[in-house]
Formats: C-alpha cells, sequence, structure tokens
C-alpha cells in the first residue's frame, strides 16, 4: 500500500478555517457574481477567444464612431463589462488552476482510501469464509455495501444446490 500512497498530507483544523476565511474574504470582493441556471448558461450569448479580437475592434470604433452607436447602448457600462471581464479572466485562470489542482488531489487520495477500504473488505470476506472470531458480523456490516452481489451464505447455498443438480454421466 505504502508505494499506491502518491500523498500524505495532513492539514489542521486552523488550515481549514483559515482557508474558508481566505475564500470567504475573497467572495466578499466580489459581491456582484452571479448563479445563472443551466438554461440561462446555453442561451446567453458567448465570447470566446476568437471574439475577443471583434471586441476590441468595436471598442475602437465606438469611441471613434460613435455616430453608429444605437441608442439603447451605454457605452460607460460596456467599458466596465469589458475592464471587468479582464480582470475576472486574471483571476478565473488562478482559481481554475486552483480547484483543479484542490479536485485532483481529493481524487487521489479519496481513491487511496477506497483501495485501502476495498483491501481491507476483501480479508474480512476471507476471514468470514474461514470461520474467524468476529469477522461475519463486520463481513454482513461492510457487505451491505454491495447490495447486488450475493452474501457468503447465498454463495454456499449455491454451490451446494449446483452439486445436487450436476449433470450425471449418461
Amino acid at each position: 500500500m505504502s508505494s499506491d500512497n502518491r500523498i500524505s498530507a495532513e492539514m489542521s483544523a486552523e488550515d481549514v478555517t483559515g482557508i474558508l476565511a481566505s475564500i470567504a474574504a475573497v467572495r466578499s470582493k466580489l459581491p456582484f457574481l452571479l448563479n445563472l441556471s443551466a438554461q440561462e448558461r446555453r442561451e446567453l450569448p458567448k465570447m470566446g477567444d476568437k471574439s475577443i479580437g471583434f471586441d476590441d475592434k468595436c471598442r475602437t470604433y465606438m469611441a471613434s464612431n460613435p455616430e453608429f452607436l444605437p441608442g439603447f447602448i451605454d457605452v460607460a457600462e460596456v467599458n466596465k463589462d469589458r475592464n471587468l471581464r479582464g480582470q475576472l479572466s486574471r483571476v478565473f485562470a488562478d482559481l481554475i488552476s486552483l480547484t483543479d489542482s484542490v479536485e485532483d488531489t481529493l481524487r487521489v487520495v479519496a481513491s487511496e482510501a477506497w483501495m485501502a477500504d476495498l483491501a481491507y473488505y476483501q480479508s474480512v470476506r476471507e476471514a468470514a469464509k474461514r470461520g474467524r472470531a468476529g469477522a461475519q458480523g463486520v463481513y454482513d456490516d461492510l457487505q451491505q455495501r454491495f447490495p447486488g452481489a450475493p452474501t457468503l451464505a447465498q454463495r454456499a447455498a449455491r454451490s451446494g444446490s449446483d452439486e445436487g443438480t450436476a449433470a450425471q454421466p449418461a
């Protein structure tokens, strides 16, 4: 198991509290953040990397040729949106990197724990098969996690009935 251990770390309760406080501090700096529904996300026009150049040109033309601006466009608000987009993009890149690292680490530590759990479960199952004291109760409790799998008693009953129904030589 130790050779499969990709990470060995601990966090103190103070560290967790500090991290959560830092996240809360970041959130407080972003009081304008929105939470869109899945439908709203689908329906919004998207500005991808290829459209940023177009937006830059429109910014220039809106400033140099304002006579073509539709009356409903507030250039000051559009420029605030553009500036905020640039600022959030810088923050977003770091947040995504951090989120990806946390997610990858969480995936590895959860996988390592799950593999240890499965190894323990197999060991308990073997001990129960061999009639070791205390193993059957532990096995019965853990076996509930795998409801579709037959219990040791069901397997034994099947193997006993299979022997009685074996084809007889002709």
